[in-house]
């Protein structure tokens, strides 16, 4: 399959409520959408890093700039019949996983079109609905988390995420448990705490938490490991995996019980599915992690969640919940499964921007032609 044209476009998507982290606040999210040619067939990709370097050391106007002077002109005009050789090509380049998860989204969903199958098919994936999850950010007042919390446990959802950061901590915690004692509950703390604050998670273990999502820095495994040993609520790690590589290397020093899979943070679909297999086989548990991106973008987070080992409820929203108006053609939404639980259901179409929506809101734009 030759790459004929890329097409780049850096977006902010307006929030209707601010998103707040240990590492900060985005009002609007900043994106980065592939749009891939070959022939008569087009796909999108979309890798979401936001819009500083705070998640990750990358950020989407940097990873515009990288795809388009370097990346994109090492793969335009070659012959790419596989995520792993579109891997190889990029292999010259270090690190920068959500300036390459652009162009390997893009490949599968152009490949799934070439060759008429279902992305999730394609992936590997046998099973077409997966549970989701509800998420929580810092929000202005504890009152209005409890509400939203209370709206979540009725609507059955399955599990509930809570973003965890200093100021925003145990208090936070023990009013949520309280209020609601029987909902499975995790925390995330977006790397805002050291191994010298062991005895704060020591204390969380009295919550009996699902797990906590990437407690200490960004880039640690090894502080990792040494707190899951001390800890008896499991670990689970979200910014360090960046690649097959370092999910190997959490595996084999324990560093976690739980791995969190997002496409743009290791460098798209091709390395998730791999990541996933090796999680498979070494008997951790995954979960598909989303960065709201848009309709376009999830729905390459849904079609990897169908895989096999992504056993807790996937991050994956529907675009009513973050955006009034979405970027693509058409919207997420969630459904009931048979349980009355929320879930989401593989796409049958994969969903392109609305092009007139794409124009209002992209900051910058180039074109690559071979």
């Amino acid at each position: 399959m030759k790459i004929e044209r890329i097409e780049l476009f850096h977006v902010a998507m307006p929030l209707i409520y601010p998103w707040r982290t240990a590492y900060g606040e985005d009002a609007a999210i900043h994106s980065v959408l592939c749009h891939m040619t070959s022939g008569s067939v087009e796909g999108w990709g979309e890798s979401t890093p936001l819009a500083a370097p705070c998640y990750s050391p990358e950020w989407a106007g940097g990873v515009f700039h990288t795809v388009s002077e370097w990346l994109a002109p090492a793969v335009i005009g070659q012959e790419i019949d596989s995520g792993e050789d579109l891997q190889k090509k990029l292999s010259l380049y270090k690190g920068n996983p959500f300036a390459k998860a652009a162009l390997d989204n893009a490949w599968w969903s152009l490949h799934s079109r070439k060759k008429d199958v279902l992305l999730h098919v394609a992936l590997g994936a046998t099973r077409n609905e997966v549970p989701v999850g509800a998420d929580f950010g810092v929000m202005d007042h504890l009152d209005d988390l409890i509400e939203e919390v209370g709206t979540a446990v009725e609507q059955n959802f399955p599990r509930i995420k809570l973003k965890f950061r200093p100021g925003w901590d145990i208090p936070m915690l023990k009013a949520v448990r309280s209020s609601f004692p029987e909902a499975t509950f995790h925390i995330d703390c977006n790397s805002g705490y050291r191994i010298q604050d062991t005895a704060l998670f020591q204390a969380i273990d009295e919550f009996e938490l699902a797990m906590i999502e990437q407690p200490l820095q960004h880039d640690d495994l090894t502080d990792h490991a040494q707190l899951q040993k001390i800890i008896k609520t499991p670990v689970c790690l979200d910014e360090s995996i960046t690649h097959p590589g370092r999910a190997q290397q959490a595996v084999t020093l324990k560093s976690c019980r739980y791995i969190n899979i997002k496409p743009g943070r290791v460098g798209g679909l091709t390395n998730a599915v791999k990541i996933h297999d090796l999680c498979q086989e070494a008997e951790i548990p995954c979960w598909v992690g989303g960065m709201l991106e848009s309709a376009t973008g999830a729905s390459h987070c849904t079609a990897l969640a169908m895989l096999d080992n992504f056993t807790y409820p996937a991050d994956i929203f529907p675009s009513e919940k973050y955006y009034h108006e979405e970027l693509a053609e058409f919207p997420l939404r969630l459904s009931n499964n048979d349980l009355g639980v929320p879930s989401v259901k593989a796409f049958e179409e994969l969903p392109d921007p609305d092009l007139s929506r794409l124009e209002s809101l992209t900051i910058q734009r180039k074109v690559i032609k071979s």
